[in-house]
């Protein structure tokens, strides 16, 4: 039920393929409140993936709708308190909205400090040499404001997923929205991530975390979802869920992983 915390409110929402045959979400319904560090666990295919990017529509669902900060971006016009029909504008909403991905995405032919600026320059109109302090002072944040002028094949795996961190944080968002973010690193440069992604969850901010991490679930979620074959089958905190499962499949999942 959506209170005044509710950042984003997902409702029934569906996201098939073929014709119905192939249901990645089949009607998942949740409230997303300001501060939630909210984790999605589940097994490979479940639809973890395909809920977080339709909360930015990078993937246009089916049908259902998702309000963030009080504008269905689902639907292409709303009307305002005045009644005027206004046009939702989803560039808008995703500056929002920091997505990091898998695979850093970072732009190979530019320096660390210009894959940070750029949009804040570019879509935000923001100065330069403003957008330049504030890059640097979040690389510092991450103790990597001495690689300013590297190129992202001078670094590690570890250390181009905290610039895309660092990067999404540069347009200031609402939320920031982790797809996996540790899962195509090598083992020993996981922490290092998970480490900046437990500091954004003490100063308050907004997360939603599709992870394989259980460890990072239980210690610093405050929610935890559990999905399967399109469904969100369980919901509660990480004790709940991790203590005392209740669906058959969760249980049978955690057997699996713990």
């Amino acid at each position: 039920m959506a209170t005044r915390d509710s950042l984003i409110q997902v409702t029934d929402l569906k996201k098939h393929y073929n014709r119905g045959a192939i249901k990645a979400l089949d009607g998942v319904t949740v409230d997303i409140n300001r501060g939630d560090v909210m984790v999605v666990i589940g097994p490979s295919g479940s639809g973890k993936s395909t809920f977080l990017r339709s909360l930015n529509l990078l993937e246009d669902p089916t049908s259902g709708s998702i309000v963030f900060d009080g504008v269905d971006i689902t639907k292409r016009k709303y009307k305002d308190p005045q009644g005027k029909v206004v046009k939702v504008n989803i560039d808008e909403h995703r500056q929002k909205m920091g997505m990091v991905f898998q695979h850093f995405n970072l732009f190979p032919h530019m320096t660390i400090l210009d894959n940070m600026t750029l949009a804040p320059v570019k879509v935000k109109g923001a100065d330069k040499a403003a957008a330049e302090e504030k890059a640097l002072a979040l690389l510092d944040r991450v103790g990597l404001k001495d690689r300013a002028a590297a190129y992202p094949i001078q670094l590690s795996g570890g250390q181009k997923q905290r610039v895309a961190i660092v990067r999404a944080l540069a347009m200031e968002p609402e939320v920031m929205l982790f797809d996996e973010p540790t899962s195509a690193l090598d083992p020993e440069m996981v922490g290092e991530v998970l480490d900046v992604m437990k500091g954004l969850a003490q100063e308050g901010m907004t997360m939603v975390v599709v992870t394989h991490e259980m460890g990072f679930a239980r210690e610093v979620g405050n929610r935890v979802l559990f999905m399967a074959d399109g469904l969100l089958l369980e919901e509660g905190s990480p004790k709940e869920i991790f203590e005392m499962p209740q669906h058959p499949r969760l249980k049978d999942f955690l057997s699996k992983v713990l």
